[in-house]
């Protein structure tokens, strides 16, 4: 089951270099290039050496419910251990609380590397980090001082506590209480469920953050306060159990390493929490986190096209079946057959194109944290374009893997479907890609200013443009496909813009997929044509992988933007008189 994992170590860094900003000046924010190519190297050996080997085993027997907590997989908690010595927890963290303080671009580069090489062994680390974020964030002083040092160095670990059993995306119908103490902490009480590494046996401390409703809150989402809940309370120098009990994990498709759990808070005694933030204001300091944690999944979605890909190409240069035709005819594997190429080359163009977007997003989110308005919007805007594209291909990637596999791919034995499996619920977590399309087309469109949004599209255009004016004829082609493709996104946000001008609410609704699909398409092959435009006249392998994707993406994916442009023109009619047949 175990492959040979070569991290995309120099396409990474190539593009962090030449179409980002970060390898520049430190004192502007930038980063050494032999430092991020250092990071990137041990991050990708970490990876290939340590997880690739460990996945397989972690899916076959992954965490457990022993009757009074979880215990991890064989093998997990040695990775875990290494995680954190090596000093990977923090490095995007502030280095006042004992991190590194590097960018999120290189972080978003790493992230990719240990998902491909075992997205649940890595989950538990994306919460960690999304929760210090929050505290340092919306937290009192005298909360950061007690719980982001033990979380930055790994000591302890963090979770999101939203989820209940009738409240999933709709957070309004939150039953969780919180009830005042009189001493600044609260009585937290209630059941929740789906929190990613809930409990475990891999540190000391869980750190739990919990969305819950004071005694005077009002009804909804506008009435929720978030609470740190620890697993045990840090006091008189020790830790204090503080009766929050793991009562069950969930038997899942995927992620075997992850364990899924019940939560019960304050089931016979309490479980003291306090408060993030102001009363009544938990959803707002709880979408630092959620933002965080979508940027996170879109990487997971970029590892699993990459884990895909890969582990496909060896099966497929491997495998003997059939004659091939073709400029691979020669190949003795299943390789040279042009359906498996273009299955293969459809894998790695969505990891390259996915690549783009998360290094375009993480880039952006550092200028915005540097106080540019214009990056902000960006990253507003890419949150998410990346959160669907890449988790919706590293689905489709996962699929196309067990196809080339052909019956050996449904077989436990070589391991492909473990990629879709693991997949699978990344378009869900996080909030569903489906509330992604809404909140880019309702809130994303509606709010951030029209110029921000022209001068995206216009660098898509840009980036046709000076592809089409290439001396090769390939990549030429790629640019006259792309100025077509940014003209019918041009034409749909008009149309958008239309529905919500004349308050087509449904008509916005119906098409918001689609929406978000087309401009999905349109951001990666742009990304794809700015690496192999500053990639031009370079002939390393990773250079001319750029041109080889850019060019695929443009000749077939990007044929979608324009059925998609019909859908969108539909708007609300997409069903017609159709949409109560489906109570028939």
């Amino acid at each position: 089951m175990s492959w040979n994992y070569t991290p995309p170590v120099e396409d990474a860094l190539f593009y962090l270099e030449h179409c980002t900003s970060l390898i520049g000046d430190e004192a502007e924010g930038g980063v050494d290039r032999d430092l991020a190519q250092a990071i990137l190297t041990e991050a990708g050996r970490y990876a290939s050496e340590i997880l690739v080997p460990l996945n397989g085993e972690l899916d076959q027997n992954g965490a457990r419910h022993d009757g009074s907590g979880v215990i991890t997989g064989p093998g997990h908690k040695a990775a875990f251990d290494k995680f954190i010595e090596d000093g990977w927890v923090g490095l995007n963290l502030p280095e006042k609380w004992g991190g590194q303080g590097l960018p999120s671009a290189l972080y978003s580069a790493a992230l990719e590397f240990w998902h491909t090489g075992s997205l649940g062994f890595v989950m538990g680390n994306l919460l960690t980090v999304g929760a210090a974020e929050t505290i340092e964030a919306h937290a009192s002083e005298e909360l950061q001082q007690t719980y982001l040092p033990p979380l930055v160095s790994g000591q302890w670990t963090a979770t999101m506590a939203l989820t209940e059993p009738a409240s999933g995306s709709d957070l309004g119908g939150v039953k969780t209480k919180a009830v005042p103490l009189g001493d600044e902490s609260y009585a937290v009480s209630g059941t929740k469920i789906f929190i990613s590494y809930g409990d475990h046996d891999l540190a000391e401390n869980i750190v739990h953050l919990v969305l819950a409703r004071l005694p005077d809150a009002p009804d909804g989402s506008r009435g929720l306060s978030l609470f740190v809940v620890p697993k045990n309370v840090p006091e008189n120098g020790g830790l204090t159990p503080n009766n929050v009990k793991c009562v069950g994990i969930e038997e899942k498709v995927g992620l075997h390493a992850s364990p899924t759990c019940v939560m019960q808070f304050g089931e016979g005694g309490d479980s003291r929490g306090w408060l993030i933030g102001q009363p009544h204001k938990g959803l707002m300091a709880m979408f630092t986190m959620m933002n965080n944690a979508r940027m996170a999944v879109a990487t997971q979605g970029v590892g699993a096209s990459e884990w895909a890909f890969q582990k496909s190409l060896e099966f497929a240069k491997e495998r003997k079946q059939g004659k091939g035709s073709g400029p691979l005819a020669h190949e003795p594997g299943i390789i040279a057959h042009p359906d498996v190429q273009n299955m293969l080359l459809t894998m790695r163009a969505l990891a390259s194109a996915g690549r783009c977007i998360t290094l375009e997003l993480g880039d952006a989110i550092d200028q915005a944290r540097a106080g540019n308005a214009s990056a902000q919007a960006k990253a507003d805007l890419l949150t998410p374009v990346a959160k669907a594209f890449c988790t919706d291909s590293g689905i489709q990637s996962g699929s196309l893997g067990i196809q080339i596999h052909g019956g050996m791919g449904v077989v436990e034995e070589t391991g492909i479907s473990q990629v879709w499996r693991d997949a699978r619920v990344t378009t869900i977590y996080e909030g569903t890609n489906g509330i992604q399309a809404l909140d880019f087309v309702g809130r994303k469109l509606a709010i951030i200013p029209d110029e921000e949004i022209i001068g995206l599209v216009r660098s898509f255009s840009d980036v046709a443009k000076d592809l089409s004016q290439s001396d090769t004829e390939v990549v030429a082609r790629a640019g006259r496909q792309l100025t077509d493709a940014v003209a019918a996104l041009e034409r749909s946000q008009i149309k958008i813009a239309e529905y919500r001008l004349s308050n087509r609410g449904l008509a916005s609704q119906s098409i918001a997929t689609a929406a978000l699909r087309q401009f999905s398409l349109v951001a990666g092959c742009a990304y794809l044509g700015k690496v192999t435009l500053a990639a031009k006249g370079q002939t390393a392998p990773h250079h001319r992988r750029f041109r080889t994707d850019l060019c695929f993406f443009a000749n077939t994916l990007l044929s979608e933007v324009f059925a998609l442009e019909q859908v969108i023109a539909c708007g609300e009619g997409i069903l017609g008189d159709l949409h109560e047949e489906l109570l028939l």
